[in-house]
């Protein structure tokens, strides 16, 4: 692995590696020509990929394919004019051809914008106006590029569409490729390291996307994730189910698999399907598995016992709490603890659950050593055990790698998360005694009732024990006396309907599963709950619904 250029890799227990965990980083570092074309130089046959659909394709790249189709694509990048410092949307889901575009936007020098293909019109221009993108590559569907055509005359800096096949008004990415070279020039002005490498829009719940900036030094930072969190290494064959759209993907399907040497399994499918997942991880012998708790909670409801998951060693999650039960039916069958974590898209993990560290119910672990993090009250004061706080990365040794550089042209909303000498995540948690994490949620989301505090995941963890319970979002509700209640808004499972005695059945449960003083005092059955584009629940609309309502 080409790791141990950058970090030790011998450590040898978690203290070892929180007192002495160092990052070197060079002048100029560029993940494409240092990893990739290195892997391609050093170990050309050293399997880099291997990718199968759901239906039934397969493709394996070493890393002398990435390099080769890297530098085709970086060469039909730069004949269309696109040079360092130009924003490009890559909209690929889990095709291959996302990890050709990205390392030829790198190689120019170029500033990566991953999206979503559940991205309409609207979303689309809002994007490329706010970014200035120049280009938009994306899947050959035709309702991804129907959007991107209605789009297209509102965009004023956009000049190119591509996508993976033959369409009017569209350049065709791989015939564009296959023109070209395998070699490949370097470009005489090469990004810094603070250069913008890539940009998330990020998923918040309120307003408008903003767009996290990351530099170059971003892809090193997640060498702790995938050596220390996933714990992979040569011999790994490593999934993340996230779609390349989100940030998920950047710590899981390129950056520090790849350094730690690990090989990326990348099934692509639009519906997530369990029993396929199940059926993937069989076949191919997958090694380490990463997902967030709802995928491993379908997972479960198939009969795990009927696949040979012998190969699988590690699991993780984030994204969402972590339900005990999905943890211990998890590891009653496989074997295999899950390690969970915690980060944002503006961040590399920043709370993780470690190699050498037991997972501990509710927790997301320890602070990842790559960041100096603590808990701050409203005041930006150290918090001591046991009691709530913000989570913050403190900034006076320096702005550590992986720490997003700001909001890409929004001072305001920069300075609101910078400021104090510290970054302010915006999210709260507590700490016990032996520095384990255990996340209360976002600060707007944290109930205050006849004087508890209430996070809505706990809740909501709680809720969804129940097995009448598919998704629940936990809001508050003024009240003249309490000051907030709880309120649950819930989507049945199948088989299952809306009933006063199902109300105070789902009550006493979370009285039951957690303190009875967190129950929900209101039950409001949906049919959907309302999302990001990334799948986070809207919380503040429930709330913005519930005031209209007087």
């Amino acid at each position: 692995m080409l790791a141990n250029r950058y970090i030790r890799t011998d450590f040898t227990s978690q203290e070892d590696f929180e007192q002495n965990y160092v990052l070197n980083i060079p002048e100029r570092f560029n993940f494409a020509y240092d990893i990739v074309d290195e892997y391609a130089r050093l170990e050309p046959d050293k399997p880099a990929m291997i990718w199968t659909n759901v239906e039934g394709e397969e493709r394996r790249f070493t890393f002398r394919d990435m390099s080769i189709r890297s530098n085709q694509a970086a060469n039909f990048f730069r004949s269309l004019g696109l040079r360092k410092g130009d924003p490009v949307m890559l909209v690929l889901k889990r095709r291959y051809e996302y990890w050709f575009c990205a390392l030829a936007l790198m190689k120019l020098g170029c500033v990566i914008i991953p999206a979503t293909a559940q991205l309409v019109k609207k979303d689309v221009v809002y994007r490329c106006e706010a970014a200035s993108i120049r280009a938009i590559v994306t899947v050959y569907l035709d309702e991804v590029c129907r959007h991107m055509e209605e789009a297209r005359p509102e965009c004023s800096t956009l000049r190119h569409l591509i996508t993976l096949g033959d369409r009017d008004g569209w350049l065709n990415l791989t015939a564009g490729m296959d023109a070209q070279p395998e070699a490949f020039e370097k470009p005489d002005e090469l990004p810094e390291n603070d250069d913008i490498l890539m940009m998330y829009f990020t998923s918040g719940t309120t307003g408008m996307p903003k767009m996290a900036a990351h530099s170059y030094t971003y892809p090193l930072a997640q060498i702790a994730t995938a050596a220390y969190w996933h714990n992979v290494n040569d011999s790994s064959l490593h999934i993340a189910v996230a779609d390349t759209g989100w940030a998920k993907a950047g710590w899981g399907k390129i950056y520090g698999q790849w350094i730690c040497g690990a090989c990326l399994f990348v099934y692509d499918f639009d519906r997530f399907v369990a029993t396929d997942m199940l059926r993937m991880l069989e076949k191919y012998k997958v090694t380490s598995f990463c997902a967030p708790p709802t995928v491993y909670r379908f997972m479960l409801n198939e009969d795990i016992s009927q696949y040979d998951l012998s190969a699988l060693q590690w699991a993780n999650t984030a994204g969402e709490p972590l339900n005990p039960e999905v943890y211990n039916q998890f590891l009653r069958l496989t074997g295999i603890s899950i390690h969970e974590g915690f980060g944002q898209s503006e961040t590399t993990p920043l709370l993780m659950t470690s190699k050498w560290m037991e997972p501990r119910m509710g927790s997301t672990g320890r602070p990842s050593p790559a960041y100096d993090i603590d808990l701050v009250d409203k005041d930006g004061n150290p918090v001591e055990d046991g009691i709530e706080g913000e989570i913050v990365v403190r900034l006076d040794k320096g702005h550590p790698a992986g720490l997003f550089l700001g909001y890409y042209r929004d001072k305001e909303k920069t300075d609101e998360a910078f400021h104090g000498g510290v970054y302010h995540t915006g999210d709260m948690a507590w700490r016990d005694v032996d520095g384990y994490y255990f996340f209360i949620g976002r600060s707007d989301d944290v109930i205050k009732s006849s004087g508890y505090r209430i996070g809505p995941f706990e809740v909501e963890s709680a809720l969804i024990e129940h097995p009448a319970v598919l998704e629940c979002a936990i809001t508050a509700v003024p009240h003249p006396v309490r000051g907030q209640v709880v309120k649950a808004t819930i989507v049945l499972a199948r088989g299952y309907s809306p009933s006063d005695a199902l109300i105070k059945e789902l009550q006493d449960h979370v009285k039951r599963t957690t303190a009875p003083y967190k129950y929900p005092r209101i039950v409001e059955f949906v049919d959907e709950l309302p999302k990001t584009l990334s799948g986070k629940i809207q919380r503040v609309k429930i709330r913005q619904e519930d005031e209209a309502k007087g």
